[in-house]
């Protein structure tokens, strides 16, 4: 499954998220969502303990001006590899 997260940890159910996530998931950061891979941040910590792949749309973390900021763990795509994440992952979920 293909979890979207388009605001801020702070301003969404992050924990809910969290407990939805399962093997083989895949999170992508977008908006204020890419604060989660802030690095030393404490939901980037709770990502990392999922068994989840990690992605933060590029052109998002550089609109904020984090990209110095986010961590190595969080692979920035484009919007065209956002587009093959959403072919990949048939179920989907926005948060």
């Amino acid at each position: 499954m293909l979890h979207t997260l388009i605001t801020s940890p702070f301003k969404s159910d992050f924990n809910a998220m969290l407990r939805m996530l399962a093997k083989g998931d895949e999170v992508l950061l977008l908006q204020d969502g890419v604060l989660a891979a802030l690095e030393g941040s404490q939901a980037l910590e709770m990502l990392r303990l999922a068994p989840i792949s990690l992605y933060v749309l590029q052109d998002d973390v550089m609109a904020r001006g984090l990209s110095a900021q986010i961590s190595a763990s969080a692979t920035a795509v484009s919007y065209t590899e956002f587009v093959a994440l959403t072919v990949k992952q048939t179920q989907q979920m926005a948060w």
